[in-house]
């Protein structure tokens, strides 16, 4: 039924993974697991050698617990991978927090960026971190950014950037507001978008395609009940 929904606000996502859990007991754990494994299936889709070397991209929140799904599975499948939290390990939670610990016990290459390093990544970190990679995913910041880009967010996006390496947006590109289609003073630029549930809003504005990449829909497995009234006419 995605490919059938039309464009989503913010809020209407949000809302629809709270109905989810509140009305009908669905896990957001299961959800965050749909999201992430379709997105992990659609990098190996895009990625023109066989094994890429993939450098996971995480913040604190479910964005980034997106990317750990991403690095399990892309893992499962003898994808040589690596996560780093750009993040202290008190502000990553809830089900992010539970996707790390399932990383780091899965023996998955992860950093939590202040838990090895004092200071904020300098720009020659972040170029050395990004320079052997063949893909990046971008889990950094999700649909619920509204305000500008800035600090050590700031810094990891333009090293993205900068990289030239093709980069999967997990959801949105982070710094791309959801609703406006408009960069909050920086984006990522991705190649391919893997977005969850339906495009959001944003996405049909001109200009954001130069942000957005291709396009692809992601079913996490919203029960039809709440996605009917979304349906494009």
């Amino acid at each position: 039924m995605t490919s059938d929904l039309r464009p989503l606000s913010r809020d209407e996502v949000r809302a629809l993974d709270a109905r989810a859990a509140d009305e009908l007991g669905l896990p957001t754990l299961i959800l965050m697991e749909n999201a992430g494994r379709g997105a992990a299936a659609r990098l190996v889709e895009l990625a023109d050698v066989d094994r890429p070397r993939v450098v996971v991209v995480c913040g604190p929140g479910n964005n980034g617990g997106d990317g750990g799904v991403v690095a399990r599975h892309l893992d499962a499948w003898s994808v040589p991978v690596r996560v780093v939290w750009f993040a202290r390990r008190d502000q990553i939670k809830g089900d992010a927090e539970t996707q790390r610990g399932i990383v780091e016990r899965s023996e998955i290459p992860q950093t939590v960026w202040f838990e090895a390093h004092a200071e904020p990544p300098a720009p020659a970190d972040l170029d050395a971190l990004f320079a052997d990679a063949d893909w990046i995913v971008n889990g950094l910041l999700g649909t619920g950014l509204t305000r500008p880009v800035a600090g050590m967010f700031h810094e990891v996006v333009a090293a993205m950037n900068r990289s030239a390496r093709p980069i999967l947006a997990l959801d949105l590109p982070s710094g791309l507001d959801a609703d406006s289609g408009r960069p909050l003073g920086l984006a990522v630029v991705a190649r391919a978008t893997a977005t969850f549930v339906a495009r959001k809003t944003g996405f049909d504005a001109p200009g954001a395609d130069a942000y957005t990449g291709a396009v692809f829909v992601i079913d996490i497995g919203l029960p039809g009940k709440l996605l009917r009234e979304f349906q494009a006419p």
